[in-house]
């Protein structure tokens, strides 16, 4: 789980991961003798370390690197009393803690890939399945004109297309190491650094970046606003989905099974509660990444404070951003789909909906702006007795003389008027299923 891979003991083993390879690194660039790098190896065991401790005297220290590195260089020396003077020779705890994150985001990564790949094929599979399904269109909540349910899961279904796009782009630039040294020279190591950091990156399997990047803190924000904007898609299908499934509306349901959703008062209640755990990750996540985003401005070569907040913001916004696509692809996986009540719905207002589309067909005949002033008379009627609309239009003359009775009824029939809802729900699901990034 995401959770877990940037749990403290993660960042143990993550930051021993790190002091022994920086070790066969120093051996390969001549540095140290490979007895050294030994002992080292077999001190950095996360068995012979104490969160707690180190937790305490990481408040003194500044960092949870400091109390590991001096615990490490009492357990390398209990093997090679040499060997404790090649411990974290070069690095700084910078180099350590932001190395540690990148390590956690890569570890993190198959699994943040492998759901959002999850969740395209599931849309691309809702968009197919009902790419012609008539559902009332809205606009500022209200109803507007037919399009199908297909169209509305490609929307959901594109944006994700682009979150993936984005996070094929991100990686490769964020899984970089840092090594750098006490302000970014690496001149602990003299001329042998840019050795020593091509075999570390190596042996981290990270790429090597063109050079340190203690205060430039671009790539860790980029996962953050990535992550927020992947949110922003999750919340918005969850807002829909819990919208469709108000009582006067019906149209889509979360799974219930085992008594899921339900109330602690009412019996009949069926509450949609897998999207509002979306919706709070969605509702949490910008205030984070706007921690993030803040930290960016950094003093000098190493910066105070903004750094330091990012130690529990990037995990935070990681694990938040799992959670809402792991519930998104639960809830969605579940989704029951009312056909029957998305065209109810459509003839809720008594066919004031298909207003455009009387509109549009009377202009064909007689000009947009007759066509219009004839529509608002016939609306008008229609609201004043309560009428259907197609049954005002019918005994309308001014219409009757233009459009028969086949062609009026045609106006009121969903399904001519959804123009290329079909295609271009097809066309996002084709392009999903091609790989889309």
């Amino acid at each position: 789980m995401v959770e877990q891979i940037f749990s403290a003991p993660s960042r143990l083993r993550y930051a021993l991961d790190f002091e022994s390879a920086l070790a066969r690194a120093l051996v390969a660039a001549g540095v140290a003798p490979a007895n050294a790098a030994r002992s080292i190896e077999e001190a950095c065991d996360s068995t012979l370390f104490d969160l707690a401790e180190i937790a305490r005297e990481a408040v003194d220290a500044g960092n949870e690197v400091i109390p590991i590195v001096e615990r490490l260089r009492a357990l390398a020396a209990e093997r090679d009393a040499s060997a404790a003077s090649f411990v974290h020779w070069g690095a700084t705890s910078q180099d350590v803690i932001d190395t540690v994150l990148v390590l956690q985001l890569q570890e993190a990564r198959e699994q943040f890939d492998s759901h959002i790949f999850a969740l395209s094929r599931m849309l691309a599979s809702m968009v197919t399945e009902h790419a012609s399904t008539p559902i009332i269109g809205r606009t500022w909540l209200q109803h507007a004109s037919p399009t199908t349910f297909g169209l509305k899961a490609a929307g959901w279904l594109d944006a994700v297309i682009r979150h993936r796009e984005r996070f094929a782009a991100l990686w490769p630039r964020v899984l970089v190491v840092q090594f750098g040294g006490a302000v970014g020279t690496l001149a602990a190591l003299g001329p042998r650094g840019p050795t020593v950091a091509t075999a570390l990156a190596s042996e981290l399997s990270l790429e090597l970046p063109a050079m340190p990047w203690h205060s430039a803190r671009d790539r860790f924000a980029e996962v953050a606003t990535c992550m927020g904007l992947l949110i922003g898609t999750l919340g918005k299908i969850a807002r829909d989905v819990v919208l469709l499934s108000q009582s006067e509306v019906g149209e889509a349901q979360e799974n219930h099974a085992d008594g899921r959703g339900r109330s602690s008062t009412m019996p009949h209640k069926r509450n949609p509660v897998t999207s509002a755990r979306v919706l709070a990750a969605a509702t949490r996540m910008p205030g984070l990444v706007a921690t993030s985003l803040t930290a960016m401005v950094q003093e000098h070569e190493r910066g105070l404070g903004g750094w330091q907040a990012e130690w529990t913001v990037i995990p935070e916004i990681c694990v938040l951003a799992f959670a809402a696509l792991r519930d998104t692809v639960e809830m969605l996986d579940g989704l029951a789909i009312d056909r029957g009540r998305m065209s109810l719905n459509i003839e809720a207002t008594r066919g004031l909906v298909f207003a455009e589309a009387l509109t549009f067909a009377l202009a064909e005949r007689i000009g947009r702006v007759e066509a219009a002033a004839v529509a608002k008379t016939v609306i008008a009627d229609a609201r004043r007795t309560g009428e259907h609309l197609r049954d005002v239009v019918m005994r309308e003359s001014a219409i009757a003389s233009h459009l028969n009775a086949a062609e009026i009824e045609r106006v009121f029939d969903a399904r001519n008027y959804l123009g290329a809802a079909e295609s271009m729900a097809r066309e996002v699901a084709e392009r999903s299923r091609g790989g889309g990034a």
